[in-house]
């Protein structure tokens, strides 16, 4: 061992100066390095290709879709739009059914409230509850629900007419569907942007 001048002690193999640490440092930043790009495939795979195989051809097919004509939906009716059998995805709140195509993340099928996606949402919503559980297979009145949990109800409405197209009613079992005229379906798609 030996002083390097700068009150240091080396070993007889290691070079004399700063090569050593300057080595580590490089390794240091390779290391660092390697560490961010990971975090960053991560990060990808997480929400990158959040829609499944083809998610950004999936985004941008979902943004292309034309407005949709005012309508109302059965239950049955209603289920095709769960993004998957259909690149549109709706759901109904409390009798009213909203095109949500443009919040796939969230609503599609690997979205976090994919489950409502074609569905009636309003008892989950009201519940908070995303099993299948919340969700009825026939039409659900919500009679059963108590004071707290219609409120909620009609707050999830509203958020969602304020942020998504409303394209019609849910209807009741034996419901006749309305009538919608093209002025009627512009004038109300027109109020909501």
């Amino acid at each position: 061992m030996a002083d390097d001048g700068q009150g240091r002690l080396r070993t007889e193999g290691e070079p004399a100066g700063g090569a050593a640490v300057a080595g580590g440092e490089m390794l240091l930043g390779v290391g660092l390095l390697a560490l961010a790009l990971l975090a960053a495939y991560r990060l990808y795979l997480r929400w990158g290709t959040r829609s499944g195989p083809g998610g950004a051809a999936r985004q941008g097919e979902a943004v292309a879709l034309p407005r949709m004509k005012r309508r109302d939906f059965s239950l049955e009716q209603l289920r095709e739009f769960d993004g998957a059998r259909n690149p549109r995805i709706l759901l109904a709140v409390n009798g009213k059914v909203f095109d949500v195509t443009k919040g796939s993340k969230f609503y599609g099928p690997e979205g976090p409230y994919g489950i409502f996606a074609g569905r009636d949402a309003s008892r989950g919503l009201a519940t908070f509850c995303l099993d299948k559980d919340a969700l009825k297979d026939e039409y659900d009145d919500l009679s059963d629900l108590n004071a707290v949990q219609m409120e909620s109800v009609r707050e999830w409405e509203m958020q969602f007419k304020e942020k998504y197209d409303y394209v019609g009613r849910l209807l009741k079992p034996g419901e006749e569907p309305s009538e919608y005229t093209d002025e009627e379906d512009t004038k109300d798609h027109t109020k909501q942007e």
